[in-house]
């Protein structure tokens, strides 16, 4: 029996080697969660590390954009049920000859014979269907300026908060049978659905502040998610809160899309022999509009690359400003006359 045992943990052994050796780096590792994990945990894990090591945040930092390319390339894996399903089977070599047989399996040792002898075939049970609360979902006024470099706001969030309480709590888990009486020497059997694993609990509502992340190029309609951060449910899964994105209004720039539009008012004169002037721009850069030529009442001309940065993008959008010409409200006689002698 003794030897047998030594056998099999050698065998053991041997298949955890093989299983290391053939998986090399572990995407899993990479994105912080652990092997089996479900896509939505998968997807938080992402979108979390995604934000912190992303180049815009980390200027120049070749480390921070190093992990970026390696968070990207284990949720490309990951979020895909096949590269994922053949990651898990044959690691990382395992991706190199599904790809460069053009999507078939790769030859070489076969991990899913391995198992079947120690362990028995088949496939996992589906996932059962966890209850999920109510989502709540807030319109949340971005600024332009934090729409255009990046910010965060604080906001003041309240919601109901399971606590534990005394007793026990009612629940599908199974029936606990007791005798009430009924009257004198009289007693009436009883059917109660309990569970002693499941402590009793109530609601409580509790206020905190979230601070919410504001990227740049953030387009109106997108939506920054708090996962399991929503409505509270009994023997399920919390919601989630979703804010979502709206652009304030702003008093010079009006945002479309990824461009901008201003306007900027100009004197008869500057329209009819040019001007040199600049824009302040959300940042506080100075935009040059200058122009030596004629500018036209409601004229528009594009500053291209001076609109909104793409979101996830070094790219940005154009800004077109339009020309007021402010007219003077009356002339002299002698102002007429030369401005005819001049425009003859």
């Amino acid at each position: 029996m003794a030897h047998r045992r030594t056998k099999l943990l050698f065998l053991l052994c041997a298949l955890c080697y093989a299983l290391s050796a053939i998986a090399g780096k572990s995407y899993y590792d990479i994105l912080q969660v652990p092997r089996g994990a479900p896509d939505e945990q998968i997807k938080r894990a992402y979108r979390k590390l995604a934000l912190k090591f992303h180049p815009d945040k980390n200027p120049g930092n070749e480390e921070a954009n190093k992990r970026f390319a390696e968070i990207n390339n284990a949720y490309e894996v990951l979020s895909d049920s096949e590269k994922r399903n053949i990651y898990d089977r044959y690691g990382e070599e395992g991706l190199k000859q599904h790809a460069a047989s053009g999507g078939g399996r790769g030859g070489g040792m076969n991990i899913q014979d391995i198992f079947s002898q120690f362990f028995g075939g088949g496939q996992m049970e589906e996932e059962e269907r966890v209850v999920k609360g109510d989502d709540v979902i807030i319109d949340l006024d971005a600024s332009l300026e934090d729409l255009y470099m990046g910010g965060s706001l604080k906001v003041w969030r309240e919601k109901n908060i399971l606590k534990p309480a005394p007793g026990k709590r009612q629940c599908n888990c199974r029936n606990e049978v007791y005798h009430k009486q009924i009257g004198p020497g009289m007693f009436q059997q009883m059917t109660e659905q309990v569970c002693e694993q499941c402590p009793n609990v109530k609601y409580e509502r509790e206020g905190y502040f979230v601070t919410v992340d504001i990227e740049k190029g953030m387009q109106d309609g997108q939506e920054v998610v708090f996962y399991e951060d929503g409505e509270p449910i009994i023997d399920g899964e919390a919601g989630d809160l979703r804010f979502r994105i709206r652009t304030a209004p702003h008093d010079r720039f009006k945002r479309e899309g990824n461009d901008l539009h201003t306007s900027v008012t100009i004197t008869l004169v500057q329209a009819l022999v040019g001007f040199e002037k600049t824009l302040k721009h959300l940042d506080d850069h100075l935009v040059d509009i200058s122009t030596k030529g004629i500018t036209k009442p409601k004229e528009v001309r594009k500053f291209k690359g001076e609109g909104m940065p793409l979101h996830f993008n070094t790219k940005k959008g154009d800004l077109y400003v339009k020309f007021e010409v402010l007219f003077p409200t009356s002339l002299t006689e002698d102002q007429k006359s030369k401005i005819k002698e001049v425009l003859r």
